[in-house]
């Protein structure tokens, strides 16, 4: 147990079950075997055994296993009946699949040190209450598991208070909390300024674009912020439209700074368009460049050459915007049945 012990610790997923004593050939080495006798009482691997063996026979792969020992060795001493069985129960009952589970807990196995009565449960019945379903509350949760270890009183409660006293609907919270739920357990007083900072910049927090912002501002520091902003700027954007970007589309901010000079190099220097394009549709830095962009307008040029649409018919912020069926049904189709009928 040692030696899994070891592996799992320094090598992530690679280990072995097997218990077995590890000679000292380094050390580290010597080292951890030590460290863990010492702290965590491991030369007798009996209950580290019933621990992994209880994971296995719940669906966690070799690397899940491996990332929560090496994240919280202490669980090993648990026992696993009596401490892990219930919340895994506990998550099957509300609609988690084994596979959901075996995700959650090896990403987060700070759970498992939470009491089931006074913390998972209570946590799991604020959320739903809030967000109306098991279903809606299993979505928040598998996007980001901490808001069930954060103490609800800590940071959960007043962040959710600052927002309904800035007259945030209570429908933009809980969509809020649903797709972006590591929002509310930002420090209150970062969030604080934050919620400032957006109305400042003159979003009206009775709109939706509104915690989009919050959500967007709170993914990165000002200097961050900053380099984005620069990035941008290089393409002849003034402060004010990119701003102006930002209210319609509080995402285009948290896209990477090569994402942002990809796709403006395409639009300014491959397709000879306006810089000025994203001001008015800045979604389009959501989109795929390589998967639909680039490929939409490959299509488009076959079709021009050819004579088949008229290029003053064709607006491509549009063209790109369409789903796929629809761009089919519009581009593909008509033509293939075309020559099908020649």
């Amino acid at each position: 147990m040692l030696n899994f012990l070891y592996k799992a610790i320094h090598n992530g997923s690679c280990f072995t079950i097997r218990a077995r004593c590890i000679s000292s050939t380094s050390n580290q080495h010597s080292f951890t075997v030590s460290y863990l006798i010492n702290h965590f009482n491991f030369e007798t691997p009996d209950k580290a055994d019933l621990v992994i063996s209880f994971f296995k026979n719940n669906g966690f792969s070799h690397s899940q296993i491996s990332n929560i020992v090496r994240r919280l060795p202490p669980l090993l001493l648990s026992d696993p009946q009596k401490t892990f069985l219930p919340k895994l129960e506990f998550f099957m009952s509300k609609g988690f699949t084994s596979s959901d589970i075996a995700t959650l807990v090896s990403r987060n196995p700070e759970i498992l040190k939470r009491s089931l009565k006074n913390h998972v449960i209570p946590s799991f019945v604020f959320f739903k209450n809030l967000l109306g379903t098991d279903e809606n509350t299993i979505t928040a949760i598998k996007r980001f598991s901490g808001i069930l270890i954060e103490k609800l009183g800590t940071r959960v409660v007043p962040n959710i208070n600052l927002l309904r006293e800035n007259g945030v609907p209570e429908s933009n919270i809980c969509a809020l909390l649903k797709h972006s739920p590591r929002v509310i357990i930002k420090n209150v007083v970062r969030l604080k300024e934050i919620v400032e900072e957006v109305k400042e910049m003159g979003f009206d927090p009775l709109k939706f674009c509104f915690v989009q912002a919050v959500f967007a501002m709170s993914g990165m520091n000002k200097s961050t912020r900053e380099r984005k902003v620069n990035a941008y700027k290089k393409w002849g954007l003034s402060e004010e439209e990119i701003l102006e970007a930002f209210g319609k589309c509080p995402y285009c901010i948290m896209k990477s700074e090569d994402k942002i000079m990809r796709v403006m190099d395409f639009f300014v220097n491959k397709m000879g368009l306006e810089a000025s394009l994203i001001v008015k549709h800045p979604v389009l830095l959501s989109l795929s460049l390589e998967k639909r962009m680039i490929p939409r307008v490959s299509v488009i040029e076959v079709l021009l050459s050819k004579g088949l649409v008229v290029k003053k018919n064709i607006y491509l912020p549009t063209v790109f915007m369409y789903s796929e069926n629809l761009f089919l049904q519009k581009f593909v189709t008509p033509i293939r049945r075309k020559f099908l009928t020649c």
